[in-house]
């Protein structure tokens, strides 16, 4: 079971449980064609992200593989939302998470993604107890690539024409980190 002590404060950031009252921010940047170019939806229209915020504010805690839990990124200095990270509990047996992040294009290349995505990998090895977690990602989106080198997580798989997304063939980048590669790290 993984329920996390929300607000988890980092330098320059507060993660947190999403609310209702986040639909505004977060379909700033849900909306936009270059947040979803790489992802398997499209711009989302407002009612499209309320559904995905419905989802995200009932996903506050882990207790069975499966579910995802839904952490959103703020500015601690302004409060204002930039970012949406998810830990989904892949297997309970194996000891297997994913995770994933989309952040707002205006805050882009200021650290941000790799200092809340810290937190959601040290909420997966030590308050869930992984021992494995993954992050895929289409093979042209080279800055979610170039964030999950740096957390340390090491490319285990490059699949070529993995899957359809949008019409197109596309590659599949897999990563990944063990959890004593973790605590070493530490």
């Amino acid at each position: 079971m993984l329920r996390p002590a929300f607000p988890i404060k980092t330098q320059r950031l507060t993660l947190r449980a999403f609310t209702p009252a986040d639909l505004d921010e977060l379909n700033s940047f849900q909306s936009r064609a270059d947040v979803a170019r790489y992802l398997y939806w499209g711009p989302r229209s407002r009612a499209e992200s309320a559904a995905a915020l419905a989802k995200r504010v009932h996903s506050s805690s882990l207790s069975k593989e499966g579910q995802f839990l839904a952490v959103a990124v703020e500015l601690t200095e302004t409060g204002q939302l930039i970012g949406d990270l998810n830990l989904e509990y892949l297997s309970s047996e194996h000891r297997q998470g994913e995770v994933g992040f989309v952040f707002h294009p205006d805050h882009h290349g200021k650290g941000f993604a790799a200092e809340a995505a810290v937190e959601l990998l040290r909420l997966g090895f030590e308050d869930l107890g992984l021992h494995r977690i993954i992050g895929r990602c289409d093979g042209r989106n080279t800055a979610s690539s170039t964030l999950m080198e740096r957390l340390g997580m090491r490319k285990e798989a490059h699949l070529r024409e993995n899957e359809i997304v949008k019409g197109e063939w596309c590659d599949e980048l897999v990563f990944a980190m063990l959890e004593d590669e973790w605590k070493a790290s530490r």
